[in-house]
């Protein structure tokens, strides 16, 4: 390869699917098996403004959906990258097509239970905003229904039962043709 040669552009994979069915989780190890960057868009919202807690609380929801799609289109312009979304981001139509555009999505799942578990049982409200409530399941499961048509737009993987690696493996499978 010459000085002035690019290494190809290879298409991003984006994980999306509800808080805490393990898309930072996965997205590490599948990024390390393709040796892909790993970026989190929440990480990405919280290291430019704070807290996702207080973003919530001091700027409100509508601020925070902004903020997650602006990083939307700013990643979608990149390759390489196993991108895992916050739970509503790919609720929004320009920041589902923005990252669409780059890559294969596909929607890890769980079930209501198993998330509960995940984000802290009775106390979630404390680190999940929109589980600050006196019954954080009950909530899942209301969330998890409204936002079911748009995440059943993508391929679907469980992560109940499966080690990150074994969700990693599905992932390729699906992807394969795709990357």
């Amino acid at each position: 390869m010459t000085d002035d040669e690019q290494p190809p552009r290879r298409r991003n994979v984006i994980l999306t699917g509800f808080m805490a069915t393990g898309k930072s989780t996965v997205g590490r190890t599948l990024a390390a098996r393709l040796r892909y960057g790993f970026v989190d868009t929440d990480r990405v919202i919280e290291d430019r403004n704070g807290p996702i807690p207080m973003i919530f609380s001091e700027r409100g929801e509508a601020e925070f959906r902004r903020l997650e799609r602006a990083v939307a289109v700013e990643l979608s312009s990149f390759s390489s990258l196993v991108i895992a979304t916050g739970g509503g981001l790919m609720l929004d139509p320009v920041s589902a097509e923005a990252l669409a555009s780059s890559g294969f999505v596909v929607c890890l799942t769980a079930s209501p239970k198993a998330i509960l578990r995940r984000v802290g049982g009775p106390s979630a409200g404390a680190r999940r905003p929109l589980l600050a409530v006196n019954d954080p399941e009950a909530r899942i499961r209301e969330l998890m229904n409204e936002r079911a048509p748009a995440y059943k737009r993508f391929p679907q993987v469980s992560t109940d039962g499966r080690t990150p690696s074994e969700v990693a493996d599905r992932i390729m499978e699906l992807a394969d043709r795709e990357l």
